[in-house]
């Protein structure tokens, strides 16, 4: 059977959700997937990025990651989106792009794929679960199919967050935990698109 397709689109300032991204790709990848991982183009001053280092130098180091477009969503069979936590919502850069997604949704073409997302914060009860669950809307008017992590395997009980991968920033880089729940995010997506295609192919 053909392997499925998976867009991993996410939107980070100094590098934490990027690195959440690049974990939810492996496990997409081990699981058979097709991948990319694509960056929402940087809408913020370029004075303001300059005026925080971290800032400035995740975007030179991310310069050849790159950008999304309407057409890595026709793409593909599963997207999952990550972006910071912003007063509880995602960050305005990602909803920028979602925003651009009117001429794919008019004719139904980003209905029947699966939805999943992540997030961090810097503090704990920084508004995780209500970014996801604000992406959710989302994903509700576009007629997705939303696969949460939930409690499918034994890292979650450890991570914590049955909604979506999520990080606490001011606790330092991603743990191992972290990433590997990112991992399986990514791997639970994807076997969920990979049984969703083979139904519709049978």
């Amino acid at each position: 059977m053909a392997s499925v397709n998976v867009a991993i689109v996410y939107y980070s300032q100094t590098g934490t959700v990027y690195s959440l991204a690049r974990a939810v790709a492996e496990g997409a990848e081990k699981a058979g997937a097709q991948v990319r991982v694509l960056k929402v183009a940087e809408t913020a001053p370029v004075e303001a990025v300059e005026g925080k280092p971290a800032w400035a130098q995740h975007l030179r180091e991310t310069a050849d990651v790159a950008e999304v477009g309407l057409d890595d969503l026709e793409w593909a069979d599963a997207v999952l989106f990550g972006t910071p936590t912003r007063f509880g919502n995602p960050a305005s850069q990602l909803r920028a792009f979602i925003d651009t997604t009117g001429p794919l949704w008019f004719p139904g073409k980003l209905a029947g794929k699966v939805y999943s997302a992540f997030t961090a914060s810097n503090t704990a009860h920084g508004g995780q679960e209500s970014t996801i669950l604000a992406l959710s809307n989302t994903f509700y008017h576009w007629g997705g199919i939303i696969v949460p992590p939930g409690y499918t395997d034994p890292v979650q009980f450890k991570s914590g967050n049955p909604y979506g991968t999520s990080h606490v920033v001011g606790e330092g880089a991603p743990s191992e935990t972290t990433l590997q729940a990112a991992a399986h995010q990514g791997r639970h997506v994807t076997e969920t698109a990979t049984a969703l295609k083979a139904g519709r192919t049978n």
